[in-house]
């Protein structure tokens, strides 16, 4: 039987709004946090929270045939990269404390796992005397992150009890940097810290990593101890030091559609509470994104802009769940329904970044990348 050609009819109309994933962009990136590391330092792609909102499964397939290590921050999370990398062996490791539900499944699975107590250590080593297997450990010093890890004068004790078990194996050292793009005095003083926590200790074969983006960006050349690094937010494109690693390439565009173009009279509001009222007669876009989406409801009031005929057209009211308004009057082309609209990224000439929408919002990057709904369609180029 031939097959018959689908008709438009019959084709899904595309997405009102999605995300644009460059995965050169993507590679790119990580060439450039391994030329940073240097020659004895391997990266570990940090992939949890779906990857920073850009899709687990795509970015770990992606990056899989030549990245062996990726940091997630629980059981199911290892479970879709494993997938996702095929028959590319990589290294998974847990860097959230795991549940006590998870301990056996991370084992049986040869996943690594961060452990801050001996209590921890203990109950791995008895999964693994279990499943016959052995427990592969991270220590975590806490250098001054405050969130999980082991303070320095109980650290020795710690890495003793994973040594002192016979299924469990001392994979990795690490510690982790709170504010490496804040405060350089007090990182310098962490990195010295950890550098003298190491000084006792007989690493052996294991792992020493302590820099996530930010220390691998402003600290290269001050930890020449360390074999790995952890580098998130730059892997996406974001330098989280204003103005440093220029070369980045932000690898996610968000885009959506115009779905109405309305001329409107003076002193129209607009949207709920009416907090914008118009003081003139406008032409105003209707966009198909708001809080629904992750386009921040924080942003209504703030100056923010989105991009339309490579101009920026000045977001108008409050951001609602399904829709924004913005003024459109100045631009010299027409707008029509369908037209794109960036929100994130580039046109023409002019871009808008993640990291300006987050000052905007009052956020950071971080949250701009990972609160981007699953309603929006990730496409992948």
């Amino acid at each position: 039987m031939t097959p018959t050609t689908p008709s438009p009819t019959d084709l899904p109309p595309p997405p009102r709004c999605r995300a644009e994933i460059d995965l050169a962009a993507l590679r790119g990136n990580v060439e450039y946090c391994q030329s940073l590391a240097g020659p004895t330092c391997e990266i570990m792609a940090i992939v949890k929270a779906d990857a920073y909102g850009h899709g687990l499964a795509p970015v770990v397939a992606h990056l899989s045939d030549t990245v062996r290590w990726f940091g997630v921050a629980n059981l199911r999370e290892a479970l879709r990269a494993i997938q996702a990398a095929g028959e590319n062996p990589i290294h998974l490791l847990l860097l959230s404390p795991a549940t006590p539900d998870e301990i056996e499944p991370l084992v049986a699975q040869g996943f690594s796992a961060s452990v801050s107590l001996p209590d921890e250590v203990a109950a791995y080593a008895a999964a693994a005397a279990r499943l016959g297997k052995k427990a592969k450990l991270h220590a975590v010093a806490d250098t001054g992150m405050g969130r999980i890890g082991c303070p320095p004068d109980r650290f020795a004790a710690l890495v003793q009890s994973i040594r002192q078990h016979p299924h469990c194996l001392l994979e990795g050292i690490q510690s982790h940097f709170p504010s490496a793009d804040e405060d350089a005095d007090f990182t310098l003083a962490q990195i010295e810290a950890f550098q003298n926590l190491l000084a006792t200790l007989d690493p052996g074969t294991a792992r020493i990593h302590l820099c996530n983006s930010a220390g691998l960006i402003g600290y290269q050349g001050k930890t020449p101890f360390a074999t790995l690094a952890r580098p998130g937010l730059a892997l996406y494109g974001t330098s989280p030091l204003p103005g440093a690693a220029t070369a980045l390439r932000p690898v996610m565009s968000l885009k959506t559609t115009v779905t109405l173009v309305r001329r409107i009279p003076p002193g129209t509001g607009i949207c709920y509470g009416r907090t914008f009222l118009a003081d003139r007669e406008m032409t105003v876009a209707t966009l198909a994104v708001g809080y629904g989406d992750g386009y921040p409801r924080h942003l209504s009031g703030s100056g923010a802009a989105v991009l339309l005929a490579g101009r920026r057209c000045p977001l108008l009211g409050r951001v609602t769940m399904d829709q924004i308004v913005v003024d459109i009057s100045a631009l010299r082309d027409p707008v029509r329904p369908g037209d794109e609209a960036t929100l994130i990224g580039r046109q023409g000439n002019e871009e808008i970044t993640a990291a300006e929408l987050a000052r905007q919002a009052g956020t950071i990057p971080w949250e701009i990348y990972t609160g981007i709904t699953r309603r929006v369609e990730r496409v992948y180029r």
